[in-house]
């Protein structure tokens, strides 16, 4: 495993330090971005990865600005930060996954979170206005849970090319659903010290089958950054100020969340196999935590259309009497 994530972030220093590769298209003003994006509770600043509660998260996302006015009927449904906006748009695929801290265990185990994955995708709008300081972000997701999320294979393989435990309990997986959700964030700036520190606040909304969530979060951004709210392909990338190019930026980013959730597919539903079971075997529903704190921390470097990002997420408990958890984010960007 140790193996594997060293030569991933060789191929990143590569890539990074490839000055043509850089440079790409760097003299035109970017208007799409691709993002490769991947949560791993494996991935840990302390050194001590683990396989556990929400374990594995991968994501590819194509955003890109339009010169005109979008005819899409949902992107007339999402609203947008005004006249002078910046409006970003963007299709995702994602697929995600639970698992109890013990995956050698055939069984299922009722103290521990029950296994579950989900692959969806995602249709957003990411709109800044630059003047205002504000930010509506608009995502529409739409997939399934269950043994169609195929999370089941993905890991199996994957810890078998890495010649790693082979998680035994998929059987006892939370049942095949449809997800449809939306959610929204408004954001909004409150302090800016130049182009060094900046303090924002935000509040997201979530709604649907997926999950019901309100999210209450404020940002610091801290480093030699392009402004947040002047669009999202600005923050990864070299960018404009007073007329010159600035190639390369670099910035810190802390992010305390504190949620309110009432739902969550991943955490409660009836197992596939739950008829097979005694009674007292059964998914219990009752003890989801409503309140739930994120710390989520990291850096992000850019230098030309090439970004990477580093996030570690520190969350408290999903469910009453369990235990708090911690998940890496390593981000890719490419623009053009």
């Amino acid at each position: 495993m140790k193996k594997l994530y060293k030569t991933f972030f060789l191929i990143l220093f590569i890539l990074f330090t490839n000055k043509e590769f850089a440079q790409l298209k760097e003299s035109k003003e970017p208007t799409k971005l691709f993002r490769l994006y991947e949560d791993d509770d494996f991935l840990n600043i302390t050194g001590n990865g683990t396989d556990k509660s929400y374990s594995n998260g991968t994501r590819l996302d194509f955003f890109y600005q339009k010169k005109n006015k979008s005819n899409f009927f949902l992107d007339k449904l999402m609203p947008n930060a005004g006249n002078d906006s910046k409006n970003i748009y963007g299709w995702s695929l994602m697929q995600i996954m639970v698992t109890p801290s013990d995956i050698s265990v055939k069984e299922y185990q009722p103290n521990d979170y029950v296994y579950a994955g989900a692959l969806f995708g995602v249709h957003s709008l990411y709109s800044y206005n630059p003047q205002r300081k504000y930010a509506l972000q608009t995502e529409v997701v739409a997939g399934v849970r269950g043994p169609t999320s195929f999370a089941k294979e993905v890991q199996t393989g994957f810890h078998r090319l890495i010649n790693y435990q082979k998680p035994m309990g998929w059987d006892n997986q939370l049942r095949t659903m449809p997800l449809l959700n939306i959610n929204f964030t408004a954001e909004k700036q409150f302090f800016a010290l130049g182009n060094f520190l900046e303090i924002n606040a935000g509040t997201r909304i979530k709604g649907g089958s997926f999950v019901d969530a309100v999210v209450l979060y404020p940002m610091i951004r801290i480093g030699k950054m392009s402004p947040y709210f002047d669009g999202y392909l600005n923050q990864f990338g070299s960018f404009k100020r007073n007329g010159k190019s600035i190639k390369t930026q670099y910035y810190f980013v802390f992010k305390p969340m504190e949620s309110f959730v009432a739902y969550h597919a991943l955490i409660q539903g009836k197992r596939k196999n739950e008829d097979n079971y005694h009674s007292k075997f059964n998914t219990n529903d009752s003890n989801i935590q409503h309140m739930v704190s994120d710390i989520q921390f990291g850096a992000v470097v850019a230098h030309g259309n090439f970004s990477v990002s580093y996030m570690q997420t520190y969350t408290s408990e999903y469910k009453k009497g369990l235990y708090n958890h911690s998940v890496g984010n390593v981000s890719l960007y490419f623009r053009w």
